[in-house]
């Protein structure tokens, strides 16, 4: 353990699950935003035990202020932050599939289709002739209809490809017919634009393509959400500490009853009052849980808390110190996480399925993104030469493919697109 990691005794003793945890599992199980409903349910027949909501009591306070840590520009504030309705894609898309466009319900059921068969980034995916016969009609007419997204909005929607939803876009463009024409010409072979240099729509046709979506439904992308996180490492005069988000979760209030002496030695009292404060501990037991999680997380990646990567660190680990199988704890930390200067991660994400004994899946996903933003943008990587980069630093062997997947994931294009994207830019 790195020696500036600080434990009280109680946290060195090596803690196992008590008998109230074990009873009350789904407590530990439930996030943070879960929990509220886990807790209802061991309540519903309680009428000494009440739920205290702490984050609804003082919502615009922010869970890493209680560390001293100042919101972050941007950052939202307040219940309001979370109730904003946005019209998402399809419903924008549904919107607008109706006459002059799509004048008659069979033109109206083949759009319809279309929008089905558009990825996340507004591209088709789709069979044309699948969708042909769905509807009863001839591939050339879906074809027809899927053209005229071209009118749509977003622009560029529906196309097959970046070159086709470039196609789209201009054809919503302002530019005079010279410019079109030459848009249409560059276009065609775009990695190769600098050969029309010399053609006076040059420089006007150039910036109005690099005005162009890409991919056409980037405005339509999942907004990121504040996560509200069970977990805070943080560093205080130079000694790395962890602590709890008391004010995401909500506790459990022992209601006084003033007649209780009178009925005291009534059965169902005694069971409940038991109850509650059973719940009670349980809950204290789901802190000192998460806690030591935290801390372990801290010995076993130290080196990620101060700028290195994140090494494999398997659940059995964690379960051995439990004394609980890897799938318990597994469904413990789902849905959990922590927070350091680095960002906000998922507690998962610290368990890394291993390559090998040294290197993780997240230490080659890192350095694939390194390679490709400091890339020679004349000549992209390919994943063959991403593969010869990563075996030779890490001295593994791994295939192709996986060299695909991991970049895929990452939403990175292949060196073709890439090359094309950055032949774009001036």
């Amino acid at each position: 353990m790195n020696p500036s990691i600080k434990l009280t005794p109680s946290q060195n003793l090596k803690t196992k699950l008590s008998t109230t945890l074990k009873s009350w599992l789904p407590i530990l199980q439930s996030s943070g935003d879960e929990l509220e409903d886990t807790l209802k349910e061991f309540i519903k027949d309680n009428p000494y035990a009440e739920i205290k909501n702490h984050s609804v009591q003082d919502f615009s306070t922010k869970s890493s202020q209680s560390r001293g840590v100042k919101r972050s520009k941007g950052e939202p504030e307040g219940f309001e932050n979370f109730c904003l309705y946005e019209q998402g894609l399809y419903e924008v898309l549904g919107e607008q599939i109706c006459p002059p466009l799509f004048p008659t319900p069979l033109s109206q059921s083949i759009a319809q289709e279309i929008i089905e068969d558009l990825n996340d980034e507004g591209y088709f995916e789709g069979d044309i002739a699948q969708i042909a016969q769905r509807v009863g009609c001839d591939e050339s007419e879906v074809e027809k209809i899927r053209k005229r997204f071209a009118y749509l909005e977003p622009k560029g929607i529906g196309a097959r490809d970046v070159i086709e939803s470039f196609s789209f876009q201009l054809e919503q463009s302002e530019l005079s017919a010279e410019g079109y024409d030459l848009a249409s010409e560059i276009l065609k072979d775009l990695h190769n634009h600098f050969k029309h240099k010399n053609h006076p729509n040059y420089n006007e046709v150039m910036k109005v393509i690099k005005t162009f979506r890409n991919p056409p439904a980037l405005e339509y992308a999942p907004k990121e959400q504040y996560i509200k996180p069970d977990i805070f490492v943080f560093f205080d005069e130079g000694e790395i500490k962890v602590s709890l988000n008391m004010e995401a979760n909500p506790s459990i209030q022992i209601q006084k009853d003033d007649q209780l002496s009178h009925i005291a030695q009534e059965q169902f009292v005694k069971t409940k009052l038991k109850e509650a404060r059973l719940l009670v501990d349980a809950l204290e037991m789901r802190q000192a849980t998460l806690r030591k999680i935290g801390l372990m997380i801290v010995e076993y990646q130290y080196e990620f808390f101060t700028g290195g990567e994140i090494k494999p660190m398997k659940l059995k680990d964690l379960a051995d110190e439990f004394g609980h199988a890897p799938s318990t704890i597994s469904r413990a930390i789902a849905n959990k996480y922590l927070e350091c200067d680095r960002g906000t991660f998922p507690i998962k994400s610290f368990f890394s399925a291993a390559l090998d004994d040294d290197v993780s899946n997240s230490s080659i996903k890192d350095f694939i993104n390194d390679l490709v933003k400091n890339e020679d943008r004349k000549k992209p990587l390919s994943d063959n030469k991403i593969l010869q980069l990563i075996e030779a630093k890490f001295g593994i062997k791994i295939v192709r493919r996986t060299i695909t997947k991991y970049r895929q994931k990452l939403n990175i294009a292949s060196s073709s697109e890439r090359k094309k994207l950055y032949e774009m830019s001036v």
